[in-house]
């Protein structure tokens, strides 16, 4: 099935639909959202991209990041792909939404609105293994140290969207 994005204008408002490889070669703006998870002992959980991902494959990144469909709230969407992803469920809370834009790699790129959620979840996963090769949790601490030490290990969206988090907490 051709996975499609929401194009929007800076203001949220729709322009059109794109399928989202497409968007992605072309840099255009559309809706995306990003979903930060936390265990009881505050650590962040972390997912490995599938290697068969057609960008960033292999990359550490937040819980979940994808794109609303049409006619979905961006809260709708970030839900479909904690159940979609990693075979859970658990409340969230939106917490902001930014604008960025970064290279890929391969002459791609994620131009999105971005809105960002926070969730709390200490129970099993189901993970789908086309999409998450596996998931761990990381001290706030420890993953600026990672970060720092091995960068190309982790998603580009994901360094842009932790330092707009850390900058709103």
């Amino acid at each position: 099935m051709e996975e499609l994005v929401v194009l929007v204008n800076p203001d949220d408002q729709v322009l059109g639909l794109m399928e989202k490889q497409q968007a992605h070669i072309n840099g255009l703006l559309h809706r995306a959202f990003s979903v930060f998870l936390f265990n009881d002992k505050g650590e962040m959980l972390l997912q490995k991209r599938a290697p068969e991902k057609y960008h960033s494959p292999n990359q550490w990144t937040n819980a979940v990041c994808s794109h609303p469909r049409i006619g979905e709230t961006y809260l709708e969407g970030a839900q479909r792909r904690l159940k979609e992803e990693l075979g859970i469920e658990t409340d969230l809370s939106e917490k902001f939404h930014f604008i960025y834009k970064a290279d890929v790699g391969g002459n791609l790129w994620e131009h999105e609105l971005d809105h960002v959620f926070t969730g709390f979840y200490n129970a099993d996963f189901d993970l789908n293994k086309e999409e998450v090769e596996e998931v761990r949790y990381i001290s706030m601490e420890d993953l600026d140290k990672e970060i720092a030490e091995k960068p190309e290990t982790f998603t580009e969206w994901f360094k842009i969207i932790l330092e707009e988090y850390k900058y709103h907490f």
